[in-house]
């Protein structure tokens, strides 16, 4: 604030100007008029010319005494306790001589306090202070007036200001002296100017306010690369430091292997033998190329190897290593090497690899390879210190043969087709037999397949003038190679010589039937005759001829499940076995997931005629593609089909508006694994029971429907606030059967080892079978709550592991019977382990009887170990002599085989349980 004292003069006599001392004895002036026994008083003082400075708004603080009228002798009338303030706007100083009609009045002033005559005898000044202001002001300066109508007043101080922001530096921006506005509720908007060296990152603004302070800082500046911020200005930045990027306050010290030796640097210079990419940040480290990966080691599968290896030992100071696979094979001559085939495949693929494992597919068998695995980094390709490689040789084994290429249309009839074909190119080993596949052109849902030894079969039972589509592959002991492409023959309108006939006798060929849910025997027909027919005269019971409609055996009276993937347009199936839900019916609360095509919500449901209740809602993320929306409704469609208490149902679907959704029911505990993990030792033995009790149920009603699941484990059951345990996560199958090398890749990752029966990783023979071994691994999980099957050995190790027929140990109190429970589902022969059917009977028995699951393993039973392919279980040791009956085909009689564990396993073992 800024004072204006101010001299004033007389237009007449009417005010006196009378010198005195204050308390301090400092002379003062004041102007007084004391007229009070005269009547019809109208006494002015006025102001010299007041500049106002540019000020729009201004304020006067008076100081003055007023006696007490009451203490005036009496019959004083015309006294007044009160006095008037004027003021004139003007722009020169010719206005002096005013009338008092051109004054515009401020206000009159009255006193707080008065004085009396006592306080005239003791020498006592009351003072009143008073301020008024003055605005909005237009022209240069005014003149203040004071008019007096007949009060005893003293005029002892007038003091004129106005108030501004005053300088200041906030934010490196310089906000000079600012005058405040005309209205006492104005904010003025300033700007800033920024401060040497800094530059305006936002426009820097403040807003000055009616009583001269700043407010609302709005933007900023900073300073320049190479400068830095101290004490409101820009310093240069030191020599070994630097400042590149304006987000940063302050200079760094040059990152490891780097250096600069100039002030004001806005980077540093990495030393011989280090590097930094363009799109590193300056403050990373400068990095070199990582050294060669380390311990690879090779696993060969038919024509498929498996490549594993360590990270290099020296990475570089980088986190973006990836791997190169550079694949050759030895020529003809063996002289020299020369690139692999183009039709070699690479999983997940052959550059660029983040993990370090890779899936070499459709190599050619017995052919001898070298693999060299590269390690590089962000910077590797800005050097040439040389290539940073391991290699492995390897040689692969005998592989399932190449497709049938050529297929002839024999005889045919009225109601059949004789077809032949030729051996395939590469067969790869000894054929065992030949799997042929035929339907009616345009009903492919609906097909038939038949197994024989020979190159030549009769397919009869046929439409006649029809078209049927036939396609063939071979099987060596490797396993199926790929289907023939498609070949059309046509039926006879009229019969044909049917059945061919020998001079001496008929000689009718049982036909054999595929199924891939039961193990059907096989008839091979007489060599002479070089076909394999079908005649319900000669046939077995298990030799019926199966049909299939959409992939699986249609039984009388039976239902089964239809995979969804068969139907020609996938809609079709969603909203065949889906019921369309509006969206207005739900309302999304919050997020309690992630999964693989968007987020996962909860909230409520409101149907029509229905109560409210929670669900789980899996919604597919913005931007996806046909195919994601296909598989994603896939599992809706597959879910749609199943109607039991232990397999989550299945509300809905949203497929008429975005985001398309999935409507399930809410299970409040989320996935087994993670519910047992949280819960750790806080269920009793009979709880854990009735949750694999539960799973069992479910699988039990999967398979008997045709259903195999392919991917059960604890992460894939969830749980209810009941404890009830349903069986989830239908999504797997499809990807496994459609894929050749899904065996360990699927679009979620690898398939998971650990979980998975032998036959399923080197075969893909998924049956329910495998569910059962599966099932007791996740059997496993749940009694040692949660823990990770194997522990930290690697996918490699656990195959290997399984392969010389190591199994889990029995985990901490786990009671002896579920234990043999899980040792009977990793059997390896799949016939030998039991039924779905069979362990939930075991689970009913074990509930109805708890005295059973006192007796717990020991510690030889948790050293894991190897057995010889079967399981022995005797249940009268633990006082369960009643439910053997639900374990057909498992041996009761002997005890557990002797254990050993290889001293990789060991090692293993002996780390967790220590």
């Amino acid at each position: 604030m800024f004072d204006i004292f101010l001299s004033l003069y007389f237009p007449s006599l009417q005010w006196e100007e009378i010198g005195e001392v204050d308390e301090n004895y400092a002379p003062i002036h004041t102007y007084q008029v004391c007229k009070v026994m005269e009547h019809n008083q109208n006494n002015w003082l006025q102001t010299n010319l007041i500049l106002n400075e540019g000020a729009q708004r201004v304020f006067v603080e008076l100081q003055f005494t007023l006696r007490d009228c009451n203490s005036l002798p009496g019959g004083v009338g015309t006294c007044k306790e009160t006095f008037n303030m004027y003021y004139y706007e003007s722009n020169d100083e010719e206005g002096r001589n005013l009338r008092e009609s051109q004054y515009s009045k401020v206000d009159t002033i009255a006193a707080d306090e008065s004085f009396t005559e006592l306080d005239l005898g003791d020498r006592v000044m009351k003072l009143n202070t008073e301020v008024r202001d003055l605005g909005p002001l237009t022209k240069k300066g005014f003149y203040l007036a004071f008019q007096d109508l007949g009060a005893c007043i003293a005029l002892v101080s007038v003091r004129v200001f106005y108030k501004k922001c005053p300088f200041i530096v906030r934010n490196l921006a310089q906000f000079q002296d600012t005058i405040t506005g005309s209205d006492s509720s104005q904010l003025l908007e300033v700007a800033g100017n920024c401060v040497n060296n800094s530059v305006a990152e936002d426009l820097p603004r403040m807003h000055c306010s009616a009583e001269g302070e700043w407010l609302v800082p709005i933007g900023k500046c900073v300073c320049q690369a190479g400068f830095e911020e101290v004490n409101d200005s820009c310093q240069v930045c030191r020599a070994g430091f630097f400042r590149s990027v304006l987000q940063t306050p302050a200079c760094s010290k040059c990152p490891p292997h780097s250096f600069t030796r100039v002030q004001g640097s806005v980077g540093c210079t990495c030393e011989e033998g280090y590097y930094r990419r363009d799109s590193d940040p300056p403050n990373m480290a400068c990095t070199r190329p990582p050294s060669a990966p380390r311990n690879a080691i090779s696993n060969v599968n038919e024509t498929s190897v498996f490549l594993e290896w360590a990270v290099p030992e020296e990475t570089g100071g980088r986190k973006d290593v990836s791997y190169n696979i550079l694949c050759r094979k030895i020529s003809v001559d063996s002289r020299h090497y020369e690139e692999c085939e183009s039709t070699v495949r690479f999983l997940p693929q052959r550059n660029s690899l983040r993990n370090n494992s890779v899936m070499v597919a459709d190599l050619l068998a017995h052919t001898n390879y070298t693999f060299e695995v590269e390690a590089v980094n962000g910077v590797s390709e800005l050097t040439n210190p040389g290539r940073q490689f391991v290699s492995l040789n390897v040689t692969t084994n005998q592989a399932a043969p190449s497709p049938v290429s050529v297929v002839r249309k024999g005889n045919s009839g009225k109601n059949s087709i004789s077809v032949s074909w030729q051996e395939p190119d590469r067969p790869n080993g000894i054929i065992l037999e030949y799997e042929i596949k035929y339907f009616e052109k345009d009903q492919e849902t609906s097909y038939t397949i038949i197994k024989c030894k020979e190159t030549e079969i009769v397919a009869d039972g046929l439409k006649p003038s029809s078209v049927y589509i036939f396609q063939i592959r071979a099987r060596t002991s490797a396993g199926y190679g790929g289907f023939s492409r498609r070949f059309e023959f046509e039926t006879s309108p009229y019969c044909k010589s049917c059945i061919y006939i020998d001079n001496t006798h008929m000689l009718f060929c049982a036909q054999c039937v595929c199924c891939n849910m039961t193990v059907i025997q096989h008839h091979v027909c007489g060599k002479s005759l070089r076909r394999c027919g079908y005649s319900k005269a000669k046939q077995e019971p298990d030799e019926e001829k199966i049909h299939f409609h959409n992939g699986h055996i249609m039984y009388p009276g039976v239902r089964t499940y239809i995979d969804p993937h068969t139907y020609e347009d996938p809609n079709q199936a969603v909203h065949e076995f889906a019921k369309e839900i509006d969206v207005s019916c739900i309302t999304i609360e919050r997020v309690i997931g992630a999964g693989e095509f968007g987020e996962v919500c909860s909230g409520p449901l409101r149907l029509p005629g229905k109560k409210e209740f929670p669900v789980a809602i899996k919604t597919l993320k913005a931007g996806y593609t046909e195919r994601q929306r296909r598989d994603f409704l896939g599992e809706a469609s597959i879910m749609g089909q199943f109607d039991h208490p232990n397999i989550i149902h299945l509300e809905g679907v949203v497929t008429k508006t975005k985001p398309v959704m999935i409507i399930t029911e809410y299970m409040e505990n989320g996935s087994l694994d993670t519910f047992l993990k949280k819960n750790d030792g806080q269920f009793t033995v009979i709880q854990l029971v009735g949750m694999l009790r539960g799973m069992a149920s479910g699988m039990r009603y999967l398979c008997d429907i045709g259903y195999v699941h392919r991917d059960l484990a604890a992460r894939n059951i969830l749980v209810n606030s009941n404890l009830v345990c349903k069986v989830s996560d239908f999504g797997l199958s499809r990807v496994l059967e459609d894929d050749a090398e899904a065996a360990y890749t699927t679009r979620g990752g690898k398939i998971p080892i650990r979980w998975t029966a032998p036959e399923a990783i080197a075969f893909r023979k998924f049956t329910s079978a495998s569910d059962v071994w599966s099932y007791g691994i996740a059997m496993w999980e749940v009694m040692s709550y949660g823990e990770r099957p194997y522990w930290e050995m690697s996918n490699q190790d656990v195959i290997k592991a399984v392969e010389e027929s190591y199994r889990l140990p029995g985990p901490m109190d786990c009671p002896v019977v579920l234990y043999h429970l899980m040792m009977a589902c990793w059997q390896k022969d799949r016939n030998s382990r039991p039924k779905f059917e069979e362990i939930v009977c075991l689970l009913d028995k074990l509930i109805r009887n708890p005295s059973s699951l006192k007796a717990l393993v020991n510690s030889s039973h948790r050293s894991g170990g190897f057995t010889d392919g079967f399981v022995s279980v005797t249940f009268t040791e633990v006082g369960v002599t009643d439910i053997t009956a639900c374990l057909t085909g498992i041996d009761l009689g002997s005890s557990v085989s002797q254990t050993h564990v290889t001293s990789l396993i060991s090692r293993t073992l002996s780390r967790k349980h220590t």
